[in-house]
């Protein structure tokens, strides 16, 4: 079966990467702006929206057509009733901060039975919502689709998994199904791949973008903290 026969959204996909499979935490903190690039990067290969040229990269609505996914239709539909057009990195900001994210699209992989949604206690007083996976064979053939991708010399690469690399690369989710070494060792493949070498020049356009919004979403955190110390 293939991967991607299971029909999981950009978002789901690095939410399996950052997830530790067992325990059903995740493994990192600050990967919501790689979730938040993953929705923008699913609307724009979907055609939903698109880049417009220029200093500014506003975004331009090209089609209201629904995904018929909860989340994916929300900022859809922020983006088409936004009374002013925004930059991309102004998108991936304001989604990266939508209440319970990453609760939201887990339980959106709960509903495909991938993961279970329960809970843990911490410190007596406190409840954490965990999601053990239950089926592993989505994440599974996405790992081997990547270690394919990252440690084959194939020089046709998918739109798909070129932006799922980009912005797994970008948020540093690789090293957690491969070992830092070894990646270390394909740093030109995966350096060629994520800046379009091998792909076309409208899926060079949305990762570019993407990967600037990522930056700039990711960067925000760190101004906020340095101005609030400041002040």
């Amino acid at each position: 079966m293939s991967y991607w026969s299971r029909n999981l959204f950009l978002q789901e996909e690095i939410l399996l990467l950052a997830l530790n499979d067992k325990k059903g935490t995740f493994y990192m903190r600050n990967f919501l702006p790689a979730i938040a690039g993953a929705m923008v990067a699913e609307l724009l290969l979907a055609g939903r929206i698109d880049v417009e040229e220029g200093r500014k990269k506003l975004i331009n609505m090209v089609s209201r057509q629904t995904f018929g996914d909860p989340l994916l239709d929300e900022v859809l539909d922020k983006i088409a009733t936004a009374k002013r057009r925004a930059s991309l990195q102004t998108w991936i900001q304001r989604f990266s901060n939508i209440p319970k994210l990453q609760h939201r699209v887990a339980q959106g992989l709960c509903r495909r039975a991938i993961l279970r949604e329960d809970e843990q206690q911490i410190l007596i007083l406190f409840r954490q919502k965990i999601y053990p996976e239950v089926d592993n064979d989505a994440e599974r053939l996405l790992i081997q689709h990547l270690h394919d991708t990252i440690f084959g010399e194939n020089q046709e690469i998918e739109p798909r998994i070129t932006v799922l690399l980009a912005l797994a690369n970008a948020a540093d989710l690789l090293s957690i199904p491969f070992d830092r070494k070894e990646l270390k060792g394909r740093k030109k493949r995966i350096k060629s791949i994520v800046n379009g070498d091998l792909i076309g020049e409208a899926t060079k356009e949305a990762v570019e973008a993407v990967q600037a919004a990522i930056a700039a979403a990711a960067i925000v955190p760190i101004i906020t903290a340095y101005t609030s110390s400041s002040s």
